[in-house]
């Protein structure tokens, strides 16, 4: 299972949110390609980007922070907050960005999404973050009357590559994932799922696990990671390739142990 960094870009910042309340932020850097650098050198092999001055705005703002991101890792980048449009998706993918995340227009524009999904094949990720189960967009600060699972399903037949499912109430504070949502929405659909909100220990980390053949293909850890609740190398031994669990017991004479 992939273990997936966040870094959550605030007026150029690496900032946290709490339940993704504007108002609640708390800085981590003021230098995000240093973040994005240490992630890879402990070991990430994906980093997830949200623009949430871009989520607000409808359009990418911190674009100077993303290229400076994208040109110092060669691991690759998907990134959401503000892409509401066809310019905006090629804008990042010109910077070599591998997934564009789209939310609000998953709600408002769907026919756009089908272009997008056609045009950039399995580079189209759809993040739902559900308030209660509905679908909420522009930043989180509104919340539709729609169902994350049936937002799923119909994504899927969009062609979208990925869900990304973020449960808003658990979201910066380290509470645990909602299993019982993403069990739900694993039932639903077929494409990678990937979990994110709320995750605060190596527990949490398996218990995920246990879905992963459900479907559940990665989390995103955010705060747990800058708090030190979590250490990322620690998360890669637990869950992610060569996980403790797949190394081969000793019996006194494995080469691997």
């Amino acid at each position: 299972m992939d273990v997936i960094p966040a870094i959550d870009l605030l007026e150029g910042h690496c900032v946290r949110l709490y339940q993704g309340d504007y108002d609640r932020s708390q800085v981590f850097s003021e230098n995000p390609a240093d973040v994005a650098k240490q992630w890879v050198d402990e070991g990430a092999n994906r980093l997830h980007i949200v623009d949430l001055d871009g989520a607000k705005a409808g359009k990418v703002v911190n674009l100077k922070a993303i290229e400076a991101i994208a040109h110092a890792v060669s691991v690759p980048i998907e990134i959401g907050g503000g892409l509401r449009d066809r310019t905006s998706v090629q804008q990042i993918f010109n910077l070599g960005i591998q997934w564009a995340i789209l939310g609000t227009i998953a709600v408002e524009q769907p026919q756009l999404v089908q272009e997008l999904c056609q045009e950039f094949p399995e580079q189209i990720i759809i993040g739902i973050d559900a308030r209660n189960g509905r679908v909420a967009t522009r930043g989180w600060l509104e919340t539709s009357e729609v169902l994350a699972t049936q937002l799923a399903v119909q994504m899927q037949e969009l062609g979208a590559a990925a869900i990304i499912y973020t449960d808003i109430h658990r979201d910066g504070t380290l509470t645990g994932p909602n299993l019982e949502a993403l069990r739900e929405l694993a039932a639903a659909i077929s494409i990678p799922i990937i979990a994110s909100g709320g995750v605060s220990s190596l527990t949490d980390l398996l218990s995920l696990l246990a879905l992963e053949p459900q479907g559940v293909s990665g989390v995103i850890v955010g705060r747990a990671l800058y708090t030190g609740d979590i250490l990322l190398k620690e998360a890669l031994r637990a869950i992610g390739p060569g996980r403790i669990q797949d190394i081969p017991p000793n019996l006194g004479f494995s080469s691997f142990a």
